[in-house]
């Protein structure tokens, strides 16, 4: 047994896929935006992330833009039938590599298309729909618009399952009535709870919650303490928040991100920590 099957499995969409999936985020250059230092590198992390038992992908086509795919493409193409790849739409870069949102119609339906084309798909296996009316967080209002053009797509074939990512519990309900979500993507770590009712809801319909940012917004207490509580279990801080996360609810599904092999191999062996009920009750004092 490897590290990601002691994660367990869940549902997404039609797939069990193991907890413990990869993030291709991190493969772009520098702000995520342009190339990588090091291609061959990025190809490797690709590779080994296949290797080690991981059979879930999260990407986009605005990541570099272009770049993470495309290395995803040379990496691992033709595809093992395990893998599934998850995707994202609804923004786009400008030169300076800033984030506008891209909600049109068409905007949309380029994404798809792009996607399609820069992985070497003839159908996407999830697409999430993110929110872009607050870059920094969920924000209330109407996403009728761009779901149903996804639903559209999605009804063409290009689609198989469509999701939501920077969302508020009213948008995956309007959602919801248009259209099955198969997961939900928001900034969720052990600093930053706000969804902790939302995960216990979308628990109870089946659906996968996935959390990104897993050390993103502690203060330096919380930093303090989270290393405090690394070192006296011999894990790095980022085992034992992703440890956590796995602890949390079995519908959460983790897509940590690296660049580094070191980084990778050590992220996943977090699926083997287990953390004492005393450590747990510090964490649990952090939000």
């Amino acid at each position: 047994m490897t590290s990601v099957d002691e994660s367990g499995r869940y549902q997404l969409g039609e797939w069990q896929v193991r907890r413990l999936g990869y993030g291709a985020m991190q493969l772009a250059g520098p702000g995520v935006f342009g190339p990588p230092r090091d291609p061959d590198m990025a190809r490797r992390v690709l590779r080994e992330v296949v290797e080690a038992g991981v059979d879930h992908i999260d990407t986009s086509d605005f990541y570099g833009p272009h770049v993470t795919n495309q290395l995803i493409r040379e990496a691992l193409y033709p595809y093992p039938e395990h893998l599934h790849i998850v995707t994202k739409v609804s923004a786009r870069r400008d030169k300076t590599g800033a984030w506008l949102p891209a909600l049109s119609a068409e905007e949309l339906t380029q994404a798809v298309e792009d996607n399609l084309r820069h992985l070497g798909l003839d159908v996407l296996d999830v697409v999430n729909l993110r929110s872009m009316l607050d870059v920094h967080g969920p924000a209330e209002g109407s996403l009728e618009a761009p779901w149903t053009t996804l639903v559209e797509l999605k009804e063409r074939g290009l689609v198989r399952h469509l999701g939501l990512s920077n969302v508020t519990p009213t948008q995956i309900r309007e959602a919801q009535k248009m259209a099955p979500v198969a997961c939900v993507q928001n900034q969720y770590n052990l600093a930053h709870r706000d969804d902790d009712a939302l995960i216990g809801e979308l628990a109870a319909q089946g659906i996968p919650y996935v959390p990104f940012f897993p050390l993103g917004g502690f203060t330096p207490l919380q930093s303090k303490t989270l290393d405090e509580v690394a070192a006296r279990l011999e894990a790095t801080p980022m085992q034992v928040a992703l440890a956590w996360l796995l602890k949390r609810s079995p519908n959460i599904l983790l897509i940590p991100g690296t660049s580094s092999l070191t980084h990778l191999h050590e992220n996943l062996a977090a699926a083997k920590l287990t953390i004492p009920e005393e450590e747990m009750q510090v964490l649990e004092g952090m939000k």
